[in-house]
Order: C-alpha cells, then structure tokens, then sequence
C-alpha cells in the first residue's frame, strides 16, 4: 500500500495537543484525539444537515501513529453518506510535528450522526 503524503477531505477543526492531555507513557491519550474527531465530525455533520446532530455511532477508528505533546492535530472531514436522518462521516487526523509543515497521519475513522429537531427527535434534513 502506497504512503499517503496529503489528507483527504477538508480541514474542519485545528488544535494544539497539551500535556495535560497525555497518557502515562508521555504520549497524547487515545481518548483525547477521538473527542476531537468527534467535534470535528460533528461540525460537518451539522453543516450539511443544518441542525443539531448527535453521535450515534463510530463505525471505525485505526489509531496509526502517536499523537506528541505540541504536535497539531489537524482534523480533515469527507461527508460519506447522507440518510435520510443520519450523516456518515470519514475523518483523517494529521500531526503536524514541532508546528513545521511535515505532516504525519496519526488516525481514521468513520462516524455516524443523526440530525435532531427542535425537540431533539431524529429529523430529515435538506440533502
């Protein structure tokens, strides 16, 4: 398999990995790079439906490369498949290390979120 140089789908969310987000080896925890997946998703999800979306689901998630202290994640969005209510969601995470260009991706996954109405029921949305 051919090594991947550029991300694909849109830059969504950018944002500096801390210390405090480490796990006991020094390394930036696992849970942390979801979370910000999930935001990121979430942001897509909610442009394209033009509402509030919730997660529902993540279909897959590979962790490639450790995230470091400094590094910034760099979160890219492709919207996959649209439902009726749901929005599936493919995400790339790249570190770009010591604020240089050189990019390396640390993660993938593939999420799933469903648009709320008013009330916070699943509803359609303009596709």
């Amino acid at each position: 398999m051919p090594h991947q140089t550029d991300p694909k789908g849109e830059l969504t969310l950018r944002t500096v990995a801390m210390p405090a987000d480490t796990n006991p080896a020094g390394d930036i925890f696992g849970g942390w790079v979801l979370s910000q997946m999930d935001i990121a998703g979430g942001i897509a999800a909610s442009e394209r439906a033009n509402s509030r979306v919730v997660t529902v689901a993540i279909e897959a998630m590979t962790f490639i490369a450790p995230v470091k202290i400094g590094d910034v994640l760099c979160v890219y969005t492709t919207i996959e498949k649209t439902g009726t209510t749901s929005i599936t969601v493919y995400m790339e995470a790249w570190a770009r290390r010591n604020r240089a260009t050189d990019r390396v991706k640390v993660t993938d996954g593939t999420f799933v979120y469903v648009a709320l109405d008013a009330s916070g029921k699943p509803s359609s949305f303009n596709q």
